[in-house]
């Protein structure tokens, strides 16, 4: 089912900010360390990237929820790609989890394994979604 155009420009414009928020920190957390006298240091670009990761995570949300009427519901009604629809809700769905799991029930020693799920599923939600489309435009024809 075919999304208004402000609304699918606002979802792929959303999804590939969240994207590059999430490869940015995950280089800058990973690649650009820096060292200091003191061992290695915080890159500046962690912090930052963290807050726009969060920020615009809740803008998709708000999105997420703009799209339950018409795309989703319509979608399901006319049984139209369904399959990798399901599979975009349950990894939006983890997504969603395993940022919750980051930000308010990760210890120490468990963040590490918190912070791979999340940026996993999230690689594998970036990648699922050309394919989602993919398949709908297919549908239509």
């Amino acid at each position: 089912m075919p999304m208004e155009r402000w609304q699918r420009r606002a979802v792929y414009w959303t999804i590939a900010l969240l994207t590059l928020s999430g490869l940015t920190w995950l280089v800058a957390h990973f690649f650009l360390r820096p060292v200091t006298e003191f061992g290695e240091s915080v890159s500046p670009f962690e912090p930052w990237s963290m807050k726009l990761h969060g920020a615009v995570a809740m803008v998709l949300l708000f999105l997420l929820g703009s799209m339950l009427n018409n795309h989703i519901r319509r979608g399901l009604r006319a049984q139209r790609n369904r399959n990798s629809g399901w599979s975009m809700l349950a990894l939006v769905a983890l997504l969603v989890l395993s940022g919750y799991g980051l930000y308010y029930l990760a210890g120490e020693a468990s963040r590490p394994l918190w912070s791979w799920l999340h940026w996993v599923i999230g690689i594998g939600f970036a990648a699922g979604l050309p394919l989602h489309v993919w398949l709908g435009r297919k549908s239509r024809i």
